[in-house]
């Protein structure tokens, strides 16, 4: 199939797809897909496609994204693409009866958005499923894929590892959010001149509102993120445990399938679960924290933290951050100026860290402003214009001619 060609007229057509997703703008799903795509659709004509969820519309335009939405299992069991798939597989491994469905039904999807849209590129959020599907339904359409840690850190078995080679090697362009993912896309094989490190960004518009609109609790330490086994939820549970120096109280954001464990662990203590919750209302519990702890660990399956958006936000409005030493974490937080870092798994290192953050006004101070100038780095419009630069340096080397 020959190269598309650029349109003669208009902006150029970007097709975006992924498999996490809100149903609405602030349900409380992670929305960085979305953010991004807004960002996108400054320069280029940008449609969304993806999986359907509950109560979200089959097809809408937000703030001129337009999203289609394609379902893909009986309704009544559809639930897969609901929040994160490979936490959803280890959750009910039932669900692995969606996954050849999902494929089949994106794949479909993609080949008739290309035959009625025809994108000139696009930008497929996650090597597998997303990117693998476009690489068999579109073929001819320059595609850059933007790996976000599971895709990387976990499907270790070797055909898995191949597959996502294969992936790559089809690529025009590959972005991940940490460098040591960088470095794993390496060794795979994909030439670092077709490889970036961009992490996704934060809208710090909002951010600022909630650090100037809240006011900080004091002792309040606060955890967001899904109720999966990365995030480390039930070690910061076990390090409060054991806090008597300072009085203090934890509310967790998020549902998942270790909610009912975690519920069980944090009985008799002053811990809140308020459950999912939209951005606007995230952002506000961010602010009011003395403290925000992302204790995350490796997963059993290898999955772990690419470079959390929830850490991004929580820089934003400001908050002392007690965090774990991973890759993704540790560009964002330096030890001891934007927060301190903890060995991953280390209750009494974390335990120590808590206490230090929850009870030094002068080091808690530190931590909150070198927070926001770090998130400073990480602006919706600065990452949104670096991604434009990389779809559209794909599309001109699409369209260059051919010698």
């Amino acid at each position: 199939m020959p190269a598309p060609a650029r349109p003669a007229t208009g902006r150029p057509r970007l097709l975006v797809l992924a498999s996490t997703f809100p149903a609405h703008p602030d349900d409380g799903v992670p929305a960085f897909v979305l953010d991004l795509a807004r960002q996108e659709a400054v320069e280029f004509d940008t449609a969304v496609l993806t999986p359907r969820v509950a109560g979200a519309a089959r097809s809408e335009t937000i703030d001129g994204v337009r999203v289609r939405r394609f379902p893909y299992f009986p309704r009544r069991f559809e639930d897969l693409a609901d929040g994160a798939i490979l936490d959803n597989l280890k959750a009910d491994r039932k669900r692995l009866l969606q996954v050849p469905a999902l494929l089949v039904a994106q794949y479909l999807a993609v080949r008739r958005a290309v035959r009625a849209a025809r994108p000139d590129v696009i930008h497929a959020h996650w090597a597998i499923p997303q990117g693998l599907v476009t690489a068999l339904a579109a073929p001819g359409v320059p595609l850059v894929v933007t790996t976000h840690g599971g895709d990387v850190y976990a499907l270790r078995a070797a055909p898995l590892v191949r597959l996502k080679r294969w992936v790559f090697g089809r690529s025009a362009h590959v972005t991940t959010v940490n460098d040591e993912m960088r470095d794993r896309l390496t060794e795979w094989g994909v030439d670092p001149a077709r490889s970036s490190v961009i992490p996704m960004g934060v809208d710090l518009a909002p951010a600022l509102a909630a650090r100037q609109d809240t006011a900080r609790r004091p002792g309040h330490v606060v955890a967001v993120g899904r109720l999966v086994e990365k995030k480390g939820f039930g070690n910061l549970v076990e390090a409060l445990r054991g806090i008597d120096e300072v009085d203090w109280s934890l509310t967790v954001v998020g549902d998942g399938p270790w909610r009912e464990r975690l519920e069980r662990q944090a009985a008799g203590l002053p811990v809140e679960f308020l459950g999912q919750r939209g951005k606007s209302e995230v952002l506000a519990t961010l602010a009011s924290a003395t403290v925000v702890a992302l204790p995350s660990v490796p997963a059993a399956n290898g999955d772990q933290e690419g470079l959390p958006v929830t850490l991004l936000e929580a820089a934003a409005v400001g908050a002392a951050i007690v965090a774990s030493d991973l890759p993704g974490i540790r560009e964002v937080v330096r030890d001891d100026t934007s927060g301190l870092l903890v060995p991953p798994g280390d209750v009494d290192a974390l335990r120590a860290a808590l206490v230090r953050a929850l009870t030094d006004d002068d080091a808690r101070q530190r931590y909150q402003d070198g927070a926001v100038a770090a998130a400073a780095e990480y602006a919706t419009e600065r990452i949104g214009a670096r991604y434009r630069d990389v779809l559209r340096s794909a599309l001109d080397r699409a369209t260059a001619p051919r010698a």
